[in-house]
């Protein structure tokens, strides 16, 4: 993989097209609205209630965690 590679898989990445661009913007706007956050590296990867999802919002803690055996 080379950094043009990596640079795709970000979520600002500049080595794709404009309209892959404008698609991604469209995607955070929506995804941003409703309180999703984005794993910046990863345009595909957001998240709701979990750790990163608090640690990015302020959130004093994740609105869920790991299932254990005895929950199932």
């Amino acid at each position: 993989m080379n950094d043009t590679d990596t640079d795709a898989c970000h979520t600002a990445g500049t080595a794709i097209s404009a309209q892959a661009r404008e698609h991604r913007r469209i995607l955070a706007e929506a995804l941003t609205t409703v309180g999703l956050t984005n794993y910046p590296s990863e345009w595909w990867h957001w998240s709701y209630g979990d750790r990163y999802w608090a640690n990015t919002t302020g959130a004093s803690a994740a609105r869920y965690g790991p299932v254990t055996s005895d929950h199932l």
